[in-house]
This record gives C-alpha cells, structure tokens and sequence, in this order.
C-alpha cells in the first residue's frame, strides 16, 4: 500500500487517474480523518501533512471506487466533487444537540460567495444545517506586508451573513492584532466571538490583545496552523498523482475548511475532515 496505508495499491497506474480536461473546479470532502488516523496509527503529524495525507487518500480511494464500480473514466464534469463521507458518519438529528460542530476556513484569494459556499458544502457533509462556529483565517501574507481593515471587511461581511442566515451561529477571525481586532469590532454588524492566537510567532500573547478581548467578550484561543496551511508546490503534487489531462501547475487551491464534530461534555473526537476548493487558472480552459 502506497504512504502508509493511505491509498490503495493499482495495478496499473494509468487506470487510477482521472481525465481533468475539461475540469474548471474540484471539490474535494476528505471524508472522516479520525477513522483513517484511527487505522494507520500515523500520530503525530503537522497541520501541512495531515492535510496532503488526507488529499491524496481522498482522491486515490475516489479513483478506486469509481475502478470498482465499473464507470468509464473519460472527462470530468467541469465542476468535480470528490466526496467521501459515509451516510453512518453524518450527525443525525437525534444527537445534533450533544455535539458541538467546529470548523476554521482557510482563503487563499477571497472572491464573493465562497465562504457560504465552504459553510454550505461543509453542512452538507455533516447532515446539518447548521454549523456552531467558524474561524476565518486570511491569506497569507507576502513579504513586508501588513493586514488591514479594506482587506478583512468584505470576506467579514459573508461570515456575518451566514450567522443572519443561521447557517452558523457564533464567527471569529484569526492571527489579528490588536488595533485590527478592535477596528473590526467598530466596524461590524456581527462581533467576532473568538480570536486566534498563534503561539509560534508570539510565545505570550500581547496584553492590550488579552485585554481588549476580555472587555469585548472575545474568547482568545491559540493554535499551530502554519502560515500557509497547503503550500501550492506540495499540493500540485498531490493533486498529480491522481489525475491527467492539463498540467497540475495550473491548479491551485482557493479555500479549505477544516471541520470537527466533537461529543460535548465529554471531549471526545466524534468527526473530522477537510474540504478543500481547487481551481484550475482561467487562461487553461
């Protein structure tokens, strides 16, 4: 078995790619990563590996099953979705209430309608209608370059418009400092109920962050996600090794949602996955 026990083995190779001639857009739903962690025992990986372990499983075990079930591999729709999330690891409507449904996404380029998009897909796979958090994070940054309200407003905006349409019912930012945090809070309709600390790049967080959030309500919460959580190069890879058709340099991901679904009271890991939105550049259709 190929990276661990991941990906089935093929016997021929050129039967386990998908034709990607035609795709726009993929759409790729990992499906439960706690029931794959749970059969390979790969413990501890990085925020980055899980999520290319998890891209590659993901499309090498779609590619199986489509093997499996006979269907012939010619083009894709120009819109593809990949998922794979059972129908016994949905959340019923009979334990919604006991568990508390999570989930932080990740833009690389914002554009209008992709963080409901995101939300949406990610109910969706769950079998909910509605999500209990979710935590933005912003793209990364270049060299030199500093985040600002104009840059956060917009992408801020759909978070609010998903708890109007209770699609989520609390939303909150990640990575701010400070003077954003507070410029965003004068400005919103919807006050962030969270705040992201990462600890990597600020061993103690600042006190005019820690107490701005504790006058406001504003949970503060640390976490370990690199910068750039799916580095284009690796991802190219990943992608490569399941698909032909155009070259894999001319896809790159526009978003990932990172989900959990977690038994309250107990703290126990019930679901989690990613889904993850790559697109194909305008200029290769």
């Amino acid at each position: 078995m190929n990276m661990d026990g991941l990906v089935p083995e093929m016997t021929d190779l050129s039967s386990r790619l998908l034709d990607f001639s035609v795709a726009k857009s993929l759409t790729m739903c990992t499906g439960n990563v706690v029931r794959r962690s749970n059969s390979t025992r790969r413990h501890p990986v990085t925020p980055e590996q899980e999520i290319l372990d998890c891209i590659k499983a993901a499309l090498g075990e779609w590619v199986s099953k489509i093997n499996r079930d006979q269907v012939e591999l010619k083009a894709l729709a120009q819109h593809a979705v990949c998922s794979l999330m059972q129908d016994n690891e949905r959340i019923g409507a009979k334990e919604r209430e006991d568990i508390k449904l999570s989930a932080k996404l990740f833009i690389y380029r914002f554009e209008p309608g992709m963080i409901k998009e995101s939300a949406s897909r990610a109910c969706l796979e769950l079998g909910v209608t509605q999500l209990d958090s979710v935590i933005l994070a912003l793209p990364p940054l270049s060299g030199g370059e500093c985040r600002s309200l104009e840059e956060l407003q917009p992408p801020w905006e759909e978070m609010e418009a998903l708890v109007q349409e209770k699609k989520v019912s609390s939303i909150g930012v990640s990575d701010l400092d400070h003077q954003l945090l507070e410029a965003l809070c004068l400005k919103a309709q919807v006050q962030p109920s969270s705040c992201q600390v990462n600890l990597a790049s600020c061993c103690v967080i600042p006190p005019d962050l820690t107490t701005f959030a504790s006058e406001n309500n504003i949970q503060l919460l640390t976490h370990n996600d690199p910068t750039d959580i799916l580095p284009l190069g690796p991802f190219q890879d990943a992608l490569g090794a399941s698909v032909r058709g155009p070259g894999t340099a001319q896809w790159a991901p526009r978003w990932i949602l990172r989900y959990s679904a977690v038994i309250k009271n107990r703290g126990i890991i019930k679901s989690k996955g990613y889904v993850v939105k790559a697109e194909r550049a305008a200029a290769h259709y």
